[in-house]
Protein backbone atom coordinates (compact mmCIF):
# COMPACT_ATOMS: atom_id res chain seq x y z
CA UNK A 1 0.00 0.00 0.00
CA UNK A 2 1.44 3.38 -1.00
CA UNK A 3 1.71 6.37 1.34
CA UNK A 4 -1.18 8.12 -0.39
CA UNK A 5 -3.37 5.02 -0.11
CA UNK A 6 -2.53 4.78 3.58
CA UNK A 7 -3.40 8.43 4.09
CA UNK A 8 -6.68 7.98 2.24
CA UNK A 9 -7.48 4.90 4.31
CA UNK A 10 -6.72 6.82 7.49
CA UNK A 11 -8.83 9.75 6.28
CA UNK A 12 -11.89 7.69 5.35
CA UNK A 13 -11.50 4.98 7.98
CA UNK A 14 -13.90 6.75 10.33
CA UNK A 15 -16.59 7.09 7.64
CA UNK A 16 -18.30 10.23 6.43
CA UNK A 17 -19.60 12.68 9.03
CA UNK A 18 -22.30 13.72 6.55
CA UNK A 19 -23.45 10.11 6.20
CA UNK A 20 -23.39 9.59 9.95
CA UNK A 21 -25.55 12.64 10.54
CA UNK A 22 -27.94 11.58 7.81
CA UNK A 23 -28.17 8.09 9.27
CA UNK A 24 -28.78 9.35 12.83
CA UNK A 25 -31.42 11.80 11.61
CA UNK A 26 -33.14 9.74 8.94
CA UNK A 27 -33.34 6.47 10.85
CA UNK A 28 -35.53 8.01 13.60
CA UNK A 29 -37.57 9.67 10.86
CA UNK A 30 -38.04 6.29 9.19
CA UNK A 31 -39.12 4.79 12.51
CA UNK A 32 -41.51 7.67 13.07
CA UNK A 33 -42.84 7.25 9.54
CA UNK A 34 -43.44 3.54 10.16
CA UNK A 35 -45.32 4.37 13.36
CA UNK A 36 -47.39 6.94 11.46
CA UNK A 37 -48.23 4.35 8.80
CA UNK A 38 -49.28 1.86 11.44
CA UNK A 39 -51.36 4.52 13.16
CA UNK A 40 -52.92 5.56 9.83
CA UNK A 41 -53.86 1.96 9.06
CA UNK A 42 -55.34 1.40 12.50
CA UNK A 43 -57.22 4.68 12.25
CA UNK A 44 -58.57 3.76 8.80
CA UNK A 45 -59.70 0.34 10.06
CA UNK A 46 -61.35 1.89 13.10
CA UNK A 47 -63.14 4.43 10.90
CA UNK A 48 -64.35 1.69 8.54
CA UNK A 49 -65.55 -0.42 11.47
CA UNK A 50 -67.51 2.49 12.91
CA UNK A 51 -69.11 3.26 9.53
CA UNK A 52 -70.19 -0.32 8.89
CA UNK A 53 -71.26 -0.79 12.51
CA UNK A 54 -73.64 2.11 11.98
CA UNK A 55 -75.05 0.22 9.01
CA UNK A 56 -75.46 -2.92 11.12
CA UNK A 57 -77.17 -0.85 13.80
CA UNK A 58 -79.60 0.66 11.28
CA UNK A 59 -80.32 -2.74 9.70
CA UNK A 60 -80.94 -4.43 13.06
CA UNK A 61 -83.25 -1.60 14.09
CA UNK A 62 -85.20 -1.80 10.84
CA UNK A 63 -85.61 -5.57 11.28
CA UNK A 64 -86.62 -5.28 14.93
CA UNK A 65 -89.36 -2.80 14.02
CA UNK A 66 -90.91 -5.39 11.69
CA UNK A 67 -91.15 -8.18 14.28
CA UNK A 68 -94.77 -8.94 15.27
CA UNK A 69 -96.79 -11.60 17.08
CA UNK A 70 -98.98 -13.83 14.95
CA UNK A 71 -100.68 -17.06 15.98
CA UNK A 72 -98.82 -16.96 19.30
CA UNK A 73 -95.51 -16.94 17.43
CA UNK A 74 -93.06 -14.27 16.47
CA UNK A 75 -93.38 -13.30 12.87
CA UNK A 76 -91.11 -11.17 10.69
CA UNK A 77 -91.97 -9.43 7.44
CA UNK A 78 -88.48 -8.34 6.36
CA UNK A 79 -88.44 -5.31 4.05
CA UNK A 80 -85.83 -5.46 1.25
CA UNK A 81 -84.34 -2.12 2.32
CA UNK A 82 -83.29 -3.57 5.67
CA UNK A 83 -80.60 -5.70 4.04
CA UNK A 84 -79.93 -3.55 1.00
CA UNK A 85 -78.40 -0.91 3.21
CA UNK A 86 -75.64 -3.44 4.06
CA UNK A 87 -74.86 -4.19 0.44
CA UNK A 88 -71.81 -2.40 -1.08
CA UNK A 89 -69.68 -2.77 -4.19
CA UNK A 90 -67.60 -5.32 -2.34
CA UNK A 91 -70.53 -7.76 -2.50
CA UNK A 92 -70.41 -8.87 1.10
CA UNK A 93 -72.52 -11.79 2.20
CA UNK A 94 -75.32 -10.57 4.52
CA UNK A 95 -77.04 -12.73 7.15
CA UNK A 96 -79.90 -12.15 9.60
CA UNK A 97 -81.78 -14.23 12.14
CA UNK A 98 -84.59 -13.79 14.66
CA UNK A 99 -84.51 -15.58 18.03
CA UNK A 100 -87.16 -15.70 20.73
CA UNK A 101 -86.48 -15.00 24.36
CA UNK A 102 -85.52 -18.63 24.94
CA UNK A 103 -82.80 -18.38 22.28
CA UNK A 104 -84.66 -20.52 19.76
CA UNK A 105 -84.24 -19.76 16.10
CA UNK A 106 -87.45 -18.35 14.60
CA UNK A 107 -86.58 -17.21 11.11
CA UNK A 108 -83.79 -15.85 8.98
CA UNK A 109 -81.40 -16.84 6.23
CA UNK A 110 -78.79 -18.30 8.59
CA UNK A 111 -78.65 -19.74 12.07
CA UNK A 112 -76.02 -17.33 13.36
CA UNK A 113 -73.91 -18.27 16.37
CA UNK A 114 -74.63 -16.75 19.75
CA UNK A 115 -72.61 -13.61 20.42
CA UNK A 116 -69.75 -13.38 22.87
CA UNK A 117 -70.97 -11.16 25.67
CA UNK A 118 -68.45 -8.41 26.39
CA UNK A 119 -69.98 -7.51 29.76
CA UNK A 120 -72.58 -8.71 32.22
CA UNK A 121 -74.66 -5.56 31.84
CA UNK A 122 -77.46 -6.05 29.31
CA UNK A 123 -76.95 -3.79 26.34
CA UNK A 124 -79.58 -3.20 23.64
CA UNK A 125 -76.94 -3.56 20.94
CA UNK A 126 -73.69 -5.46 21.02
CA UNK A 127 -71.05 -6.20 18.40
CA UNK A 128 -68.70 -9.13 18.10
CA UNK A 129 -66.30 -10.65 15.57
CA UNK A 130 -66.58 -14.36 14.90
CA UNK A 131 -65.45 -17.00 12.47
CA UNK A 132 -68.44 -18.94 11.15
CA UNK A 133 -68.21 -21.67 8.52
CA UNK A 134 -64.85 -20.40 7.35
CA UNK A 135 -66.04 -16.81 7.06
CA UNK A 136 -64.98 -13.86 9.19
CA UNK A 137 -68.18 -12.13 10.30
CA UNK A 138 -69.03 -8.94 12.09
CA UNK A 139 -72.20 -9.63 14.09
CA UNK A 140 -74.59 -7.08 15.59
CA UNK A 141 -77.02 -8.42 18.20
CA UNK A 142 -79.99 -6.27 19.16
CA UNK A 143 -82.16 -7.27 22.12
CA UNK A 144 -85.70 -5.86 21.90
CA UNK A 145 -89.36 -6.63 22.74
CA UNK A 146 -92.76 -6.30 21.20
CA UNK A 147 -94.40 -2.91 21.63
CA UNK A 148 -98.03 -4.09 21.97
CA UNK A 149 -99.96 -3.23 25.17
CA UNK A 150 -100.86 -6.83 25.78
CA UNK A 151 -97.71 -8.54 24.51
CA UNK A 152 -94.24 -7.68 25.82
CA UNK A 153 -92.34 -10.72 24.62
CA UNK A 154 -88.58 -10.20 24.25
CA UNK A 155 -86.65 -11.30 21.18
CA UNK A 156 -83.22 -10.97 19.66
CA UNK A 157 -82.24 -9.86 16.16
CA UNK A 158 -78.86 -10.90 14.84
CA UNK A 159 -77.44 -9.25 11.71
CA UNK A 160 -74.04 -10.09 10.26
CA UNK A 161 -72.00 -9.55 7.15
CA UNK A 162 -68.57 -10.50 5.88
CA UNK A 163 -65.66 -8.05 6.03
CA UNK A 164 -64.96 -7.34 2.35
CA UNK A 165 -66.56 -3.89 2.43
CA UNK A 166 -64.76 -2.96 5.64
CA UNK A 167 -61.41 -4.00 4.21
CA UNK A 168 -62.02 -2.09 0.98
CA UNK A 169 -62.98 1.06 2.89
CA UNK A 170 -59.99 0.59 5.21
CA UNK A 171 -57.62 0.39 2.24
CA UNK A 172 -59.21 3.42 0.56
CA UNK A 173 -58.84 5.52 3.71
CA UNK A 174 -55.30 4.25 4.27
CA UNK A 175 -54.29 5.16 0.71
CA UNK A 176 -55.42 8.72 1.34
CA UNK A 177 -53.36 8.90 4.52
CA UNK A 178 -50.44 7.21 2.77
CA UNK A 179 -50.22 10.00 0.21
CA UNK A 180 -50.18 12.68 2.89
CA UNK A 181 -47.58 10.81 4.94
CA UNK A 182 -45.38 10.33 1.85
CA UNK A 183 -45.56 14.07 1.12
CA UNK A 184 -44.65 14.86 4.73
CA UNK A 185 -41.78 12.35 4.60
CA UNK A 186 -40.35 13.90 1.43
CA UNK A 187 -40.60 17.35 2.99
CA UNK A 188 -38.91 16.12 6.19
CA UNK A 189 -36.07 14.47 4.25
CA UNK A 190 -35.56 17.65 2.24
CA UNK A 191 -35.45 19.73 5.41
CA UNK A 192 -32.99 17.30 7.02
CA UNK A 193 -30.73 17.35 3.95
CA UNK A 194 -30.75 21.13 3.88
CA UNK A 195 -30.23 21.40 7.65
CA UNK A 196 -27.28 19.00 7.63
CA UNK A 197 -25.67 20.79 4.70
CA UNK A 198 -26.10 24.18 6.37
CA UNK A 199 -24.88 22.81 9.73
CA UNK A 200 -21.73 21.36 8.12
CA UNK A 201 -20.96 24.51 6.12
CA UNK A 202 -18.69 25.96 8.89
CA UNK A 203 -16.76 22.68 8.97
CA UNK A 204 -16.29 22.95 5.21
CA UNK A 205 -15.00 26.51 5.63
CA UNK A 206 -12.58 25.33 8.31
CA UNK A 207 -11.34 22.53 6.06
CA UNK A 208 -10.78 24.93 3.17
CA UNK A 209 -9.02 27.44 5.41
CA UNK A 210 -6.61 24.74 6.62
CA UNK A 211 -6.06 23.36 3.11
CA UNK A 212 -5.34 26.80 1.63
CA UNK A 213 -2.86 27.81 4.34
CA UNK A 214 0.82 28.20 3.57
CA UNK A 215 2.49 25.07 5.03
CA UNK A 216 5.38 27.25 6.25
CA UNK A 217 3.24 29.37 8.52
CA UNK A 218 2.03 28.49 12.00
CA UNK A 219 -0.10 31.59 12.54
CA UNK A 220 -3.30 30.89 14.53
CA UNK A 221 -6.61 30.47 12.74
CA UNK A 222 -9.01 33.41 13.09
CA UNK A 223 -12.03 31.96 11.27
CA UNK A 224 -15.45 32.75 12.76
CA UNK A 225 -17.09 29.45 13.70
CA UNK A 226 -19.94 28.13 15.91
CA UNK A 227 -19.13 27.33 19.51
CA UNK A 228 -18.58 23.60 18.95
CA UNK A 229 -16.20 24.18 16.04
CA UNK A 230 -14.60 27.12 17.85
CA UNK A 231 -13.33 24.58 20.37
CA UNK A 232 -11.79 22.62 17.49
CA UNK A 233 -10.27 25.84 16.14
CA UNK A 234 -8.72 26.62 19.53
CA UNK A 235 -7.36 23.09 19.73
CA UNK A 236 -5.79 23.52 16.28
CA UNK A 237 -4.35 26.86 17.39
CA UNK A 238 -2.82 25.17 20.44
CA UNK A 239 -1.30 22.55 18.15
CA UNK A 240 0.07 25.29 15.90
CA UNK A 241 1.52 27.06 18.95
CA UNK A 242 3.29 23.86 20.01
CA UNK A 243 4.61 23.43 16.49
CA UNK A 244 5.88 27.02 16.57
CA UNK A 245 7.74 26.27 19.79
CA UNK A 246 9.20 23.10 18.30
CA UNK A 247 10.31 24.94 15.18
CA UNK A 248 11.78 27.78 17.28
CA UNK A 249 13.66 25.18 19.30
CA UNK A 250 14.98 23.58 16.12
CA UNK A 251 15.98 26.93 14.65
CA UNK A 252 17.72 27.86 17.90
CA UNK A 253 19.59 24.57 17.86
CA UNK A 254 20.63 25.08 14.24
CA UNK A 255 21.79 28.62 15.03
CA UNK A 256 23.67 27.53 18.13
CA UNK A 257 25.24 24.57 16.39
CA UNK A 258 26.32 26.59 13.37
CA UNK A 259 27.73 29.35 15.58
CA UNK A 260 29.54 27.05 18.01
CA UNK A 261 30.81 24.52 15.47
CA UNK A 262 32.03 27.06 12.94
CA UNK A 263 35.09 28.11 14.97
CA UNK A 264 36.49 24.64 15.85
CA UNK A 265 35.83 23.32 12.36
CA UNK A 266 37.56 26.34 10.86
CA UNK A 267 40.48 25.79 13.26
CA UNK A 268 40.76 22.14 12.24
CA UNK A 269 40.73 23.11 8.57
CA UNK A 270 43.34 25.84 9.08
CA UNK A 271 45.61 23.55 11.10
CA UNK A 272 45.38 20.83 8.45
CA UNK A 273 46.15 23.34 5.67
CA UNK A 274 49.16 24.68 7.60
CA UNK A 275 50.49 21.16 8.15
CA UNK A 276 50.22 20.38 4.43
CA UNK A 277 52.60 23.26 3.65
CA UNK A 278 55.35 21.70 5.76
CA UNK A 279 57.53 18.73 4.97
CA UNK A 280 58.72 17.78 8.47
CA UNK A 281 57.06 14.65 9.98
CA UNK A 282 57.36 16.24 13.41
CA UNK A 283 55.16 19.14 12.27
CA UNK A 284 52.66 16.73 10.83
CA UNK A 285 52.55 14.80 14.10
CA UNK A 286 52.01 17.98 16.10
CA UNK A 287 49.26 19.09 13.70
CA UNK A 288 47.51 15.72 13.97
CA UNK A 289 47.56 15.93 17.77
CA UNK A 290 46.04 19.40 17.62
CA UNK A 291 43.42 18.22 15.10
CA UNK A 292 42.59 15.21 17.27
CA UNK A 293 42.05 17.39 20.35
CA UNK A 294 39.97 19.86 18.38
CA UNK A 295 37.90 17.02 16.90
CA UNK A 296 37.26 15.57 20.36
CA UNK A 297 36.14 18.99 21.66
CA UNK A 298 33.94 19.45 18.59
CA UNK A 299 32.37 16.01 19.00
CA UNK A 300 31.67 16.72 22.68
CA UNK A 301 30.18 20.08 21.74
CA UNK A 302 27.88 18.42 19.20
CA UNK A 303 26.75 15.85 21.80
CA UNK A 304 26.06 18.59 24.33
CA UNK A 305 24.12 20.61 21.76
CA UNK A 306 21.95 17.60 21.00
CA UNK A 307 21.37 16.94 24.71
CA UNK A 308 20.43 20.57 25.32
CA UNK A 309 18.02 20.51 22.37
CA UNK A 310 16.33 17.36 23.64
CA UNK A 311 15.91 18.91 27.07
CA UNK A 312 14.56 22.20 25.73
CA UNK A 313 12.06 20.57 23.40
CA UNK A 314 8.70 21.80 24.78
CA UNK A 315 6.82 18.81 23.32
CA UNK A 316 9.15 16.07 24.59
CA UNK A 317 7.62 14.37 27.61
CA UNK A 318 9.62 11.19 28.39
CA UNK A 319 7.93 8.64 30.62
CA UNK A 320 9.19 8.58 34.20
CA UNK A 321 10.27 5.33 35.82
CA UNK A 322 11.36 4.17 39.26
CA UNK A 323 15.11 4.78 39.65
CA UNK A 324 17.72 4.02 42.31
CA UNK A 325 20.02 7.05 42.70
CA UNK A 326 23.00 5.09 43.99
CA UNK A 327 23.01 2.91 40.86
CA UNK A 328 22.76 6.04 38.67
CA UNK A 329 25.69 7.68 40.48
CA UNK A 330 27.77 4.50 40.38
CA UNK A 331 27.27 4.15 36.60
CA UNK A 332 28.15 7.81 35.94
CA UNK A 333 31.26 7.53 38.11
CA UNK A 334 32.38 4.35 36.36
CA UNK A 335 31.95 6.00 32.94
CA UNK A 336 34.07 9.04 33.94
CA UNK A 337 36.74 7.09 35.79
CA UNK A 338 39.03 6.54 32.78
CA UNK A 339 39.17 10.22 31.79
CA UNK A 340 39.78 11.29 35.40
CA UNK A 341 42.53 8.70 35.86
CA UNK A 342 44.25 9.86 32.65
CA UNK A 343 44.29 13.46 33.94
CA UNK A 344 45.33 12.51 37.44
CA UNK A 345 42.01 13.40 39.06
CA UNK A 346 40.86 11.56 42.17
CA UNK A 347 37.19 10.57 41.63
CA UNK A 348 35.13 9.02 44.44
CA UNK A 349 31.57 8.07 45.36
CA UNK A 350 29.79 8.43 48.70
CA UNK A 351 26.34 6.80 49.01
CA UNK A 352 24.11 5.45 51.80
CA UNK A 353 23.60 1.75 52.31
CA UNK A 354 19.83 1.85 51.87
CA UNK A 355 18.39 2.38 48.37
CA UNK A 356 17.27 5.89 47.42
CA UNK A 357 14.33 5.69 45.03
CA UNK A 358 12.79 8.45 42.92
CA UNK A 359 10.65 8.83 39.80
CA UNK A 360 12.87 10.04 36.96
CA UNK A 361 14.62 9.47 33.64
CA UNK A 362 17.81 7.44 33.95
CA UNK A 363 19.79 8.66 30.95
CA UNK A 364 19.17 12.31 31.86
CA UNK A 365 20.45 11.93 35.42
CA UNK A 366 23.53 10.08 34.15
CA UNK A 367 24.05 12.91 31.64
CA UNK A 368 23.80 15.50 34.43
CA UNK A 369 26.41 13.74 36.59
CA UNK A 370 28.68 13.23 33.56
CA UNK A 371 28.56 16.96 32.77
CA UNK A 372 29.27 17.98 36.37
CA UNK A 373 32.23 15.57 36.63
CA UNK A 374 33.57 16.63 33.23
CA UNK A 375 33.25 20.34 34.06
CA UNK A 376 35.13 19.87 37.33
CA UNK A 377 37.88 17.89 35.56
CA UNK A 378 38.29 20.39 32.71
CA UNK A 379 38.39 23.42 35.02
CA UNK A 380 41.32 22.15 37.09
CA UNK A 381 39.88 20.08 39.95
CA UNK A 382 42.17 17.42 41.43
CA UNK A 383 39.60 15.79 43.72
CA UNK A 384 35.97 15.13 42.73
CA UNK A 385 33.39 13.51 45.00
CA UNK A 386 29.97 12.27 43.90
CA UNK A 387 27.44 11.99 46.75
CA UNK A 388 23.99 10.46 47.08
CA UNK A 389 21.74 11.68 49.92
CA UNK A 390 18.63 9.98 51.19
CA UNK A 391 16.74 12.63 53.17
CA UNK A 392 15.76 14.35 50.99
CA UNK A 393 16.85 12.43 47.88
CA UNK A 394 19.70 14.35 46.22
CA UNK A 395 22.68 14.02 43.92
CA UNK A 396 25.78 16.13 44.58
CA UNK A 397 29.16 16.70 42.93
CA UNK A 398 31.90 18.50 44.90
CA UNK A 399 35.35 19.45 43.62
CA UNK A 400 38.41 21.41 44.79
CA UNK A 401 38.75 23.46 41.61
CA UNK A 402 38.71 27.24 41.22
CA UNK A 403 34.95 27.38 41.91
CA UNK A 404 32.52 29.99 40.66
CA UNK A 405 32.01 33.41 42.21
CA UNK A 406 28.60 34.01 43.79
CA UNK A 407 27.66 36.73 41.28
CA UNK A 408 28.33 34.34 38.36
CA UNK A 409 26.42 31.29 39.62
CA UNK A 410 23.13 32.18 37.94
CA UNK A 411 24.80 33.35 34.73
CA UNK A 412 26.69 30.10 34.19
CA UNK A 413 23.36 28.24 33.97
CA UNK A 414 22.73 29.96 30.65
CA UNK A 415 23.86 28.18 27.49
CA UNK A 416 27.35 29.13 26.18
CA UNK A 417 28.16 31.24 29.23
CA UNK A 418 31.59 30.10 30.39
CA UNK A 419 32.42 32.54 33.20
CA UNK A 420 35.78 34.12 33.84
CA UNK A 421 37.81 30.91 33.76
CA UNK A 422 37.04 29.70 30.27
CA UNK A 423 39.12 26.56 30.44
CA UNK A 424 38.30 23.96 27.77
CA UNK A 425 34.55 23.96 28.30
CA UNK A 426 31.85 24.94 25.85
CA UNK A 427 29.54 26.65 28.30
CA UNK A 428 26.82 24.00 27.96
CA UNK A 429 27.48 21.59 30.83
CA UNK A 430 25.73 23.49 33.62
CA UNK A 431 22.94 24.57 31.27
CA UNK A 432 22.26 20.91 30.52
CA UNK A 433 22.28 20.07 34.25
CA UNK A 434 19.84 22.91 34.92
CA UNK A 435 17.50 21.63 32.18
CA UNK A 436 17.58 18.11 33.62
CA UNK A 437 16.85 19.46 37.11
CA UNK A 438 13.83 21.38 35.81
CA UNK A 439 12.61 18.28 33.94
CA UNK A 440 12.65 16.38 37.28
CA UNK A 441 11.11 19.23 39.31
CA UNK A 442 14.35 19.28 41.30
CA UNK A 443 16.12 22.25 42.90
CA UNK A 444 19.63 22.95 41.57
CA UNK A 445 21.94 24.88 43.90
CA UNK A 446 25.57 25.93 43.54
CA UNK A 447 27.64 26.40 46.72
CA UNK A 448 31.24 27.09 47.56
CA UNK A 449 32.86 23.87 48.66
CA UNK A 450 34.66 23.59 51.95
CA UNK A 451 38.02 23.44 50.18
CA UNK A 452 37.29 26.48 48.04
CA UNK A 453 35.94 24.62 45.02
CA UNK A 454 32.34 24.16 43.82
CA UNK A 455 29.55 22.01 45.19
CA UNK A 456 26.52 21.43 42.93
CA UNK A 457 23.44 19.78 44.50
CA UNK A 458 20.33 18.54 42.75
CA UNK A 459 17.59 18.00 45.35
CA UNK A 460 14.51 16.08 44.29
CA UNK A 461 11.31 17.57 45.68
CA UNK A 462 9.00 14.67 44.85
CA UNK A 463 7.78 12.06 47.33
CA UNK A 464 10.27 9.38 48.16
CA UNK A 465 9.14 5.79 47.57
Amino acid sequence: MTGREQNNAATTGGGSLYRRLMAWLLLPLLGLGALMLIQAYLGARDTADRAFDRLLEAASLAIAEQVKKQDDQLWLDLPPAALEMLATDAEERVFYALYNERGEFVTGNADLPAPVRQSDDPQPLQYSDTNWRGMALRVAVRTSQLEGWSQRERFEVRVAHTREGRERLTWALFQGSLGRIAAMALLAVGVVLLAVRVALAPLTRLRRAIRERDPRTFAPLSLELPRELAELRETLNELLARMRRVRANQERFIGDASHQLRTPLAGISARAELALRKDQPQAWHSALETIQEASARTARLAVQLLSLTRLNNPEAKPELSRLELTAIAREATRSALHACYRDGVDLGLEAPDEPVLIEGIGWQLEEALANLIDNARRYGARHITVRVSAAPPALEVEDDGPGIAAEWRLLVLRPFHRGRNAGEGSGLGLAIVDGIARAHAARLTLYEASGGGLRVTMTFLGDRA
